[in-house]
């Protein structure tokens, strides 16, 4: 007994099904694409930009004539310095034309932080906070310290999802 069902009219053409371009098995009563790609074209089960976000683990950023594929999580934090930003990494620095507010904006989703005006920082490699008298806080990643100034302070519960012993000192 064939275990596959094929369902086609002798005079009316292809079914449904198999306009689905579907294989339907009857062991299991489960239904399997023969093409899964063009199943998910026609389902459209997620946009482009969900996943792309979901499945890049790269970001390519244009440095010296040409065009570096970095991974997020060897960028330590993006600087500001005029017109341009300084992409520091753990073993090196680019620097780049592009305003802080836009490197901010695309780099969100891969865990950055705004702490200053003209800092962001990736948050997996943020090692200690100590506020100051001020109300400014000094951020330590990776050995390097910046300043969280006053404006950015609430940005500073992104930094850990869970508080525990003290979340109050980390005003909001």
């Amino acid at each position: 007994m064939n275990s596959y069902l094929n369902i086609a009219s002798a005079n009316s053409g292809p079914t449904n099904l198999e306009s689905m371009d579907m294989d339907t098995n009857l062991d299991s009563l489960s239904v399997v694409p023969r093409n899964a790609s063009s199943l998910a074209n026609k389902l459209r089960v997620m946009s482009p930009d969900v996943a792309a976000s979901r499945f890049s683990t790269r970001i390519a950023i244009r440095a010296k004539r040409k065009i570096l594929l970095i991974n997020p999580a060897d960028v330590i934090a993006v600087e500001a310095q005029g017109n341009y930003v300084l992409v520091r990494q753990t073993s090196s620095s680019h620097l780049l034309r592009e305003s802080i507010s836009t490197m901010e904006e695309k780099l969100a989703p891969h865990g950055f932080v705004r702490i200053h005006r003209s800092v962001l920082v990736n948050r997996a490699c943020v090692e200690e906070i100590r506020p100051w008298s001020t109300g400014e806080y000094v951020l330590r990643a990776r050995d390097k310290e910046y300043t969280v100034t006053r404006t950015y302070r609430k940005n500073l519960r992104l930094l850990a999802q869970l508080w525990i012993g003290g979340a109050s000192a980390v005003a909001g």
